[in-house]
C-alpha cells in the first residue's frame, strides 16, 4: 500500500489544499463484508480478479482517506431490498454526525413511504444521495420514487447515481432511465458514478441537455477500466469543456489498485490543464457542496 505521501504529491503539486472525493463507501460492517464478499466472487463476471485494496477496519480506512489529504468524502449506501433504505439512513446520519469530515449521506429504494423517509433524511441534513440502481434492480422513474425525486430536487441535494452498465449491464443501466427521469425531474442534480461508463458519450450528451448533471471520474481512465472500456479518445474535448462538473470520484476503499493510482489517472491526461484538474480534484465538489465555507479537515 502506498504511503499518503505520494498520494499528497500530486494535489500539493497543483496548489489545492486536498481532495474533494465525491465516491467513498462506509457502511455498517455487515453490509460492508457481503459487498467484500461480492467483489472476492465477482471475477468471473468482468474476466479478472477484484482484491480489495484497502480491506481494513473502519478507523484505519479513515485514518488512510485523511493521511492522503482527502478533506471530504461521502459514505455511499445502498439497499438492494425493500425495507433497507430507511436503517441504512440511520447508519449514516450517525456516522456522519461522528465523522465531520464526511457529507452526511442517504439513499432511497422504490417502497412505500420512500418520500417519508427521504423528507426525513434531509431535515436532519443529509448532502448527498446514493443510488444504485444496478445492485437495486429498479427502474429511477418507477413511479413509487416520483414524490422523493421531487422533494430531492427542490432541496437541490446531489445525488450520486450508478446508472451505467459498467462492470455488467442491469435491466435498467444505461442513459434511457436516466432521460426518462430527468424529463419528469429536470431539476436533478445528478452525479453520474463512473463517468457512465461504458455508455460514457450518452451520459456526455445528457449533461450537455442538462445543467444540473454532472460526472463523476470513479475508476475511469485507470488501466483496470482502460482495458476493457476505454474512455473514447473523441470525447477528450467534451470532457474538457464539460469541466466544472466533472467531479473526483476514487470508490475507496473498494478499488482493485492504490488511491495515488486513482488519481494519476486522472492528472496524468494529456488533454487537460492544471485548472480542469484543480477543479476535477477539489474546486469543483467544493463548489457544488459548499465546502469552503461550512467544512475542514478534522484535527
Amino acid at each position: 500500500m502506498e504511503a499518503s505521501d505520494s498520494v499528497r504529491s500530486i494535489w500539493t503539486s497543483l496548489g489545492l489544499p486536498g481532495i474533494v472525493d465525491v465516491h467513498t463507501h462506509f457502511m455498517p460492517k455487515p453490509v460492508m463484508d457481503k459487498v467484500w464478499k461480492y467483489f472476492d466472487d465477482v471475477g468471473p463476471l468482468v474476466g479478472r480478479p477484484w482484491p480489495i485494496t484497502y480491506r481494513t477496519d473502519e478507523a484505519n480506512r479513515l485514518a488512510t482517506l485523511r493521511g492522503f489529504g482527502v478533506r471530504s468524502f461521502t459514505s455511499l449506501v445502498y439497499p438492494h431490498k425493500p425495507q433497507m433504505a430507511a436503517w441504512l439512513n440511520q447508519w449514516a446520519t450517525q456516522f456522519a454526525a461522528d465523522t465531520p469530515d464526511c457529507l452526511s449521506t442517504a439513499t432511497l429504494f422504490p417502497e412505500p413511504g420512500v418520500s417519508g423517509y427521504v423528507t426525513d433524511a434531509i431535515d436532519r441534513g443529509t448532502r448527498v444521495f446514493k443510488v444504485h440502481v444496478q445492485v437495486g434492480q429498479f427502474d429511477p422513474s418507477d413511479p413509487l420514487l416520483d414524490d422523493a425525486w421531487g422533494v430531492i430536487a427542490d432541496a437541490g441535494v446531489p445525488v450520486v447515481i450508478h446508472c451505467g452498465s459498467g462492470p455488467a449491464p442491469g435491466d435498467h443501466t444505461g442513459p434511457g432511465p436516466i432521460l426518462a427521469l430527468l424529463a419528469r425531474h429536470p431539476r436533478l442534480r445528478l452525479i453520474v458514478a463512473h463517468m457512465g461508463m461504458p455508455e460514457y458519450t450518452d451520459f456526455l450528451d445528457i449533461c450537455d441537455r442538462y445543467d444540473g448533471v454532472h460526472l463523476d471520474t470513479t475508476m475511469a481512465f485507470t488501466p483496470f477500466v482502460e482495458e476493457n472500456m476505454p474512455f473514447p479518445a473523441d470525447a477528450y474535448p467534451r470532457l474538457r469543456d464539460l469541466g466544472d462538473r466533472i467531479l473526483f470520484g476514487s470508490d475507496f476503499p473498494n478499488i482493485p489498485y492504490g488511491y495515488a493510482d486513482a488519481l494519476t489517472a486522472v492528472t496524468r491526461l494529456d488533454h487537460f490543464d492544471d485548472d480542469w484538474r484543480r477543479g476535477v480534484l477539489y474546486d469543483n465538489g467544493a463548489r457544488l457542496f459548499d465546502l469552503d465555507r461550512q467544512d475542514s479537515l478534522p484535527g
